[in-house]
């Protein structure tokens, strides 16, 4: 019981002059992070210009918002 009081008390968002806060409880940063990380292995592979490192730069960062995009647009929503 005590430690499930722990994880309640991890997950609550605590306000602090009007910002709020949650300590511990959120790793989707890292898994975007490597997402991220993947991507640009992927495009900067073959890239031969400075144009295509760009190219690939913005489609490693926004890949998640591409994926969406297409699969909403294949489900016709």
């Amino acid at each position: 019981m005590k430690k499930e009081n722990k994880s309640i008390e991890c997950c609550e968002k605590i306000m602090t002059k009007g910002h709020h806060h949650n300590y511990g409880c959120n790793n989707s940063g890292a898994i975007y992070g490597l997402g991220v990380i993947g991507a640009l292995f992927y495009f900067l592979q073959s890239a031969t210009s400075f144009s295509l490192v760009m190219i690939g730069i913005g489609k490693a960062v926004f890949w998640p918002a591409i994926l969406m995009f297409k699969i909403l647009t294949l489900l016709q929503m």
